[in-house]
């Protein structure tokens, strides 16, 4: 299973304030639902209410500790760990689990981890919601994608796990 860790951050890992991205970057809301559709999404639900319905053409699984917490269309978990096996049997699965945030998920899903596309964003704002800190050493960036001449800069990068040998 490929844990596709997906996410925007600050260059001082801020990626939220109060329920909100403290940026508006149009281009990278169109990054997110390119690499995310088609596959299983798995959200905090803090984070699923904030967008505040499924996002299209992906299905959403919602972590939460609330066990009578539903949604319409929403799959629910009550770890990260039962969030992938749950995406495991969603329709049309092909291996790859897509965790979108917040960042309470994204800390417990980073060891899961096997992949991670991060927009990182040339700001430092203020913020209550950051994404986890992570050996760079045990990463190595498969691809990158820059965008310095925009209103905001940013950068887009892949990065895979290195494999104990």
């Amino acid at each position: 299973m490929d844990v596709v860790m997906v996410a925007a951050r600050a260059a001082n890992n801020v990626i939220g304030a109060k329920g909100h991205m403290p940026w508006h970057v149009p281009a990278d809301y169109a990054h997110f639902k390119r690499v995310t559709v088609g596959h299983p999404l798995v959200l905090g639900r803090v984070t699923f209410e904030s967008i505040g319905k499924p996002l299209p053409d992906r299905q959403s699984i919602v972590v939460t500790r609330h066990s009578s917490w539903s949604y319409d269309g929403v799959l629910v978990a009550s770890s990260v760990e039962e969030a992938l096996q749950i995406a495991e049997s969603v329709d049309g699965y092909d291996g790859l689990v897509n965790i979108g945030g917040g960042g309470h998920i994204y800390d417990l899903a980073m060891p899961h981890a096997t992949h991670q596309i991060l927009s990182e964003i040339h700001l430092s704002p203020e913020g209550d919601a950051f994404y986890p800190t992570f050996d760079e050493d045990a990463w190595r960036e498969t691809r990158r994608e820059e965008h310095l001449d925009e209103e905001t800069p940013w950068v887009i990068r892949w990065l895979e796990r290195v494999q104990a040998s």
